[in-house]
């Protein structure tokens, strides 16, 4: 296995915003792809229009903290279009509160998506990747993780990916698979769109205001972490494993 065009990707959260955009990049990029979310429709209609375009897809429904569905959706796509070799844990949801005022769901909710979520899909994936003796994993973090008032368990959920990410270069990387994190900053999607009518903001001032603390002076969008998802699950990235990627239009410590 040497080019893209033979190989599949998993990408979770794919149903709208960054997992669909690097979805979309991927099978531009050649790969087939299959597109994981709890939004079927979404998912569905996001793999349409990659077989529309001539690519390989296919859209499966499930909730990634579930261990049984995980490993039957990664069997499925194992089935339908070959062992997956990349895997990209987007999946996310927010519950925002003040720490007095979070609930034990508010906590339980939001780690088992993004960090029970992610190790269960890189569990199940993990095995065609050893077997193939090839694989990328890209982990969507945060800079979030630096903290972030109101996100206690956003945060921590973010922080604890990078840890997750590192620990998953030191044990794979013998089997020729490299795992790497994207930690984006403010990128225009639904997710910030809620936060900003949580905050009784209109979205444009919100985003204007984001940007003007921003060294770039613009936020981001879903494709700027597609591009960088590409290169990471490229061939040329086979030296990078390991290593959290601030995405954030200027320096984060």
């Amino acid at each position: 296995m040497t080019d893209s065009a033979s190989r599949v990707a998993v990408v979770t959260g794919a149903g709208r915003g960054i997992g669909a955009a690097v979805t979309a990049r991927l099978a531009d990029d050649g790969f087939a792809v299959a597109l994981l979310d709890l939004d079927e429709a979404g998912v569905k209609k996001g793999a349409e229009a990659i077989v529309a375009k001539g690519g390989k897809a296919v859209g499966v429904a499930l909730d990634v903290s579930d261990a049984e569905q995980v490993e039957a959706a990664v069997g499925r796509v194992a089935d339908e279009l070959g062992p997956p070799v990349v895997l990209v844990n987007n999946a996310g949801i927010t519950r925002d509160n003040l720490i007095f005022k979070m609930t034990e769901q508010d906590w339980d909710s939001v780690l088992g998506v993004h960090l029970k979520g992610s190790f269960l899909m890189t569990r199940a994936v993990q095995k065609h990747m050893t077997e193939q003796k090839y694989g990328r994993i890209v982990n969507l973090s945060s800079t979030s993780a630096l903290g972030n008032r109101g996100q206690v368990n956003y945060s921590a959920a973010k922080a604890g990916m990078q840890g997750f990410t590192k620990t998953l270069a030191i044990e794979l990387g013998k089997f020729n698979v490299t795992a790497n994190a994207i930690a984006p900053g403010f990128i225009a999607t639904d997710m910030t769109a809620a936060t900003a009518e949580r905050l009784g903001m209109g979205f444009e001032d919100f985003k204007a205001a984001a940007a003007s603390q921003i060294p770039v002076q613009r936020v981001g969008t879903p494709d700027d972490i597609a591009n960088l998802a590409s290169f990471l699950v490229s061939e040329g990235a086979g030296f990078i494993s390991g290593q959290v990627i601030y995405a954030a239009g200027g320096p984060k410590d």
